[in-house]
């Protein structure tokens, strides 16, 4: 389970949709609709909000954002919750979105590199998913470091 604090414009086709399947997932587990996955690192940092299920609908909302920008057909029935009219931002290490770009980089040089030639090979800067707020920082403690060619 891959759940981006990148920019979801950032994302390739593969990784756009992989990352609304899994958020979708994600949603299950957080509503208890699942027995697999109950205890994935990366559900920890939208466990720790107020009200789980709104953070994780305000996350999968800006995924369909993107999704139509593109002229894609997200199915926004999915989402179990309106959009938040004052979204409950999280925070997100540098060192993470750093991290999360350079994995993304590798994964796209092997699927797509005309994606990476004009949307990551200039990119210096990892943006965030509106979701997130950028402080400095290492990999975040939730991240479970793995090579890119897994």
């Amino acid at each position: 389970m891959r759940l981006w604090s990148l920019d979801p414009a950032l994302l390739d086709r593969r990784a756009l949709v992989a990352g609304w399947r899994e958020t979708l997932l994600a949603q299950k587990v957080l509503r208890g609709e699942t027995k697999g996955y109950t205890r994935h690192p990366q559900l920890e940092r939208f466990r720790d909000r107020p009200d789980p299920l709104q953070a994780i609908a305000d996350y999968l909302h800006a995924i369909a954002d993107e999704a139509d920008r593109r002229g894609y057909s997200f199915d926004r029935g999915r989402i179990s919750r309106a959009r938040s009219a004052d979204p409950d931002i999280m925070y997100v290490t540098s060192g993470q979105l750093n991290y999360e770009l350079a994995f993304l980089q590798s994964k796209v040089a092997g699927r797509d590199p005309e994606w990476g030639r004009t949307h990551l090979d200039d990119t210096m800067t990892a943006e965030p998913h509106p979701l997130f707020a950028v402080v400095d920082g290492p990999i975040e403690t939730w991240e479970r470091v793995k090579p890119a060619a897994e």
